[in-house]
């Protein structure tokens, strides 16, 4: 008999019958930093093509990494139940910038960029992450979020469409851009209530790992 996992995670839903973990987003801070190079690392080559644009070695895929703002920019992930992360959004904020056509009269934009593990893919991850750095963009004030990509990347194709952004190609490359309407006291509940569960599930599988280690020991394994 295959014994209980005692660890089980209680944000699940049922769909179609089965049993499926929610995609649950987590904003990511200074101790992710690790786990975020690690992700970027662990990226085959086609999708580190995908994420950065171009083929960026090992040094420089780490450099980015390590020189992301925490404190400036927002961060999400996703964790998996082995608690590794899958996937990263990269909420980056700079001033308006009026050569691209001035879409907006707020003092900032924003330009966000996804990737996911090979593992991850085919559950709407990269959507839901998006979807969870749009509400932040209307909750923070700003209204316009950007998208830049190689022509070529069908997943943020995907989401740009899904989303409705305004989508231009030019040279291989493509440029797409979201209006968002201001926040109202919906989408700030929406927030602090996907923060919420997300922190509950990432607390969960964090325990979980530290006891099943804790187990290993007892068992004289390394």
């Amino acid at each position: 008999m295959e014994s209980p996992d005692l660890f089980q995670n209680p944000l699940r839903r049922w769909r179609a019958g089965k049993r499926r973990p929610t995609v649950l987003v987590k904003e990511l801070h200074e101790r992710d930093r690790r786990r975020v190079v690690q992700h970027f690392l662990g990226l085959e080559a086609s999708d580190r093509l995908l994420r950065f644009g171009s083929m960026l070695p090992d040094e420089q895929v780490e450099n980015y990494a390590k020189g992301i703002d925490f404190a400036r920019d927002m961060v999400f992930g996703v964790y998996n139940r082995m608690f590794k992360l899958v996937a990263v959004g990269h909420l980056a904020f700079a001033p308006r910038d009026e050569s691209r056509g001035g879409a907006t009269e707020k003092e900032r934009v924003a330009e966000f960029g996804v990737s996911v593990s090979r593992s991850a893919r085919g559950k709407g991850v990269g959507s839901k992450l998006f979807e969870r750095a749009a509400i932040h963009c209307r909750n923070d004030d700003v209204d316009t979020l950007y998208m830049h990509c190689l022509s070529s990347n069908k997943t943020m194709m995907h989401i740009a469409r899904k989303a409705g952004m305004e989508i231009h190609r030019d040279y291989g490359e493509a440029d797409a851009y979201l209006k968002l309407p201001p926040a109202n006291p919906a989408s700030v509940l929406q927030e602090a209530l996907d923060e919420q569960f997300a922190t509950l599930d990432y607390t969960l599988k964090a325990n979980k790992r530290f006891a099943l280690k804790w187990l290993d020991r007892l068992r004289g394994r390394k």
